[in-house]
């Protein structure tokens, strides 16, 4: 039932002379024909299409377009006002409109959390957008509804969503259980699971893209709408390269039946032009992925090469810069062998990828409002740098992220994260430097990942510093035999998250954890010796609550000798969530407690003076 009420139309400004019998010639006069019943009352009528395309066409070619016993109807989807939600269709977009263009327009009015483009046969563009709540998309609809881009008249409506129009059955066990949504679709129903976005990244001789765009576009046309895909062909970027890259939106099918179409096309050029006599495949994909793709001892991407009868090699760590973090695939073999090896290849990225993006959604819930995104700290497809505001694109060095959604508004991390950590305003004690507090934290890595950790001379080291902004060193092992050293982080909370979060990600990437397998590293911070026993609680109550909050362990070993600063060690173990939202609690503590004993000293000393 959901596929057919997301085609229902509503039929409006009908004369009381219409009947049933009226609407179903006129369809079928313009090629509409109705597969199903007209549902007529007094001035308006529902009818169904079987897809979105008829739909479309439909509301094209009628509203606002035919007359009817003398009245211009008006055609849209059939949403009801309480189901209208923050899904929006756009029609009549100018088909050369750059999609930069088209997200800088729609960002305008709100966060876009997704842009789909619907295949069509109108001349014009149709995208479906998704904004973060319905108030924006009531605003985008109202700004944006007749918006007039050269001679083109945008045109708008509400699209059912849904989230709003299928809600899960109540839970009868419990309250506030989890919705079907949330645990995927409920038994026995039709709805599949939302899958995720994972396109496909090529790499293509620079003189073939002429060919595999065609002539006026009609080849590239041809194969998005037999592969139910969509194909960005990143000419601009490079300019000068001997290769550009291409994405491809689409179903894991869609996507390896355009790759194969591309290699055809390429080989067929090649064979033509005589420039080369075997193509090869070359996918991007970026490094945190690669490792799982590599598989132990190279075992995967062995058995990819003897089932298909392919050569893959995978460009060199040291080609990655901060700047670029996808590393290139290469495939040699005959086009059909190429295309065998693609698909095996991209089911073991999509597979690492939709694993990292569960354990993140996961673990994003231990801190709320977390904007992964701004932070820039994490592989799946996520910035490698902190975006600063502003347009899209306007800043030189920011590299094309195929995974971030179509739109979505940047934001720095400093905002959210000073909520996140709690941090009070300056000025909160009499003499505190408005420069933030500079935290140290001891975290302990595999004795073995200090290579990749430290990179070629130091590079890698180097550059996490300036990333972060924090200093990173590593401490001599304690001996020959040690399995862990200590990475010593000194810098405020923003830059603590940082670089914890790059070190947990590069043993992510380099294998030193099985890939089924949470990073959980230990990391120590000190604490006033004072403070100590508020950390614990009492009974231990404190340090309880921590743990079933933060799923860290949490240690404050009881027969600590305070060091020369007066202070004592806190141990914390878990995944990088974890250890953060621990870390950040303990200090909340730790601050408080600063407070009260600030306070304390401050009355004590006008109690003296009063006397």
């Amino acid at each position: 039932m959901r596929r057919r009420r997301m085609n229902q139309l509503y039929i409006g400004n009908l004369s009381p002379a219409a009947t049933a019998q009226d609407l179903r010639q006129l369809f079928g006069e313009r090629q509409l024909p109705l597969p199903g019943q007209v549902l007529l009352k007094s001035g308006y009528a529902f009818v169904d299409y079987p897809d979105q395309n008829w739909a479309i066409r439909a509301i094209e070619t009628l509203s606002g377009k035919v007359e009817l016993h003398g009245k211009v109807m008006e055609v849209d989807y059939s949403v009801p006002k309480k189901l209208r939600s923050r899904k929006i269709q756009i029609r009549n977009i100018p088909p050369h409109l750059q999609w930069e263009v088209l997200d800088g327009l729609l960002a305008q009015y709100g966060t876009v959390e997704n842009v789909e483009q619907v295949n069509t046969d109108t001349e014009t563009a149709v995208v479906n957008v998704t904004y973060a709540t319905k108030e924006e998309a009531k605003v985008a609809i109202e700004k944006l509804s007749d918006h007039q881009f050269e001679n083109y008249s945008f045109k708008i409506s509400y699209i059912p969503d849904e989230e709003v129009s299928s809600p899960p059955p109540p839970q009868r066990s419990r309250r506030g259980g989890h919705s079907s949504r949330e645990r995927g679709s409920s038994p026995g129903g039709s709805s599949q699971p939302k899958q995720l976005d994972f396109p496909l990244r090529m790499l293509v001789p620079t003189q073939f893209v002429g060919a595999i765009i065609g002539k006026e576009g009609l080849t590239i046309k041809n194969l998005t709408k037999q592969t139910q895909s969509k194909v960005d062909i990143h000419r601009k970027e490079n300019a000068g390269a001997a290769e550009k890259p291409i994405t491809i939106h689409a179903t894991p099918e869609g996507c390896s039946e355009a790759c194969r179409m591309i290699l055809d096309i390429m080989q067929k050029e090649a064979d033509e032009t005589k420039s080369a006599e075997e193509i090869p495949l070359k996918i991007l994909a970026h490094n945190s992925l690669v490792g799982r793709l590599i598989g132990k001892e190279g075992r995967n991407l062995k058995k990819i090469e003897q089932d298909t009868g392919t050569k893959i090699t995978i460009s060199p760590l040291q080609d990655l810069t901060i700047y670029n973090p996808e590393r290139t695939i290469t495939v040699k073999g005959s086009t059909e062998a190429c295309s065998n090896a693609e698909v095996e290849i991209m089911k073991k990225l999509r597979e690492a990828y939709e694993s990292d993006v569960v354990a993140v959604n996961q673990q994003a819930n231990l801190i709320p409002g977390l904007n992964l995104s701004a932070l820039g700290i994490f592989s799946t497809g996520l910035s490698m740098l902190p975006s600063t505001p502003g347009a899209r694109g306007a800043a030189a060095a920011t590299p094309y992220h195929p995974f971030a959604q179509s739109g979505r508004r940047r934001t720095g991390s400093s905002a959210y994260l000073s909520s996140l950590y709690g941090a009070p305003p300056a000025g909160t004690f009499p003499h505190q430097h408005p420069l933030p507090e500079q935290e140290v934290v001891n975290l302990f890595i595999p004795t073995q990942a200090v290579g990749a950790i430290i990179g070629k001379k130091g590079q890698h080291i180097k550059q996490l510093a300036r990333f972060a902004g924090a200093s990173i060193k590593i401490a001599p092992a304690e001996g020959p035999d040690a399995s862990e050293r200590m990475v010593i982080i000194t810098g405020p909370p923003e830059a603590q998250f940082k670089a914890q979060g790059r070190i947990f990600g590069k043993l992510k990437e380099e294998n030193f954890f099985n890939p089924k397998e949470e990073v959980k590293l230990e990391a120590h911070i000190k604490v006033p010796s004072f403070a100590a026993g508020r950390v614990i609680g009492k009974g231990g109550k404190t340090v309880n609550e921590l743990q079933n909050l933060t799923s860290a362990e949490v240690i404050v070993p009881r027969d600590q000798t305070p060091d020369e600063n007066e202070e004592v060690v806190v141990k914390i173990i878990g995944h990088f969530f974890a250890s953060q939202t621990a870390q950040r609690k303990i200090r909340e503590i730790v601050q408080q407690v600063k407070q009260q004993e600030h306070k304390h000293a401050q009355g004590a000393a006008a109690s003296q003076h009063s006397k």
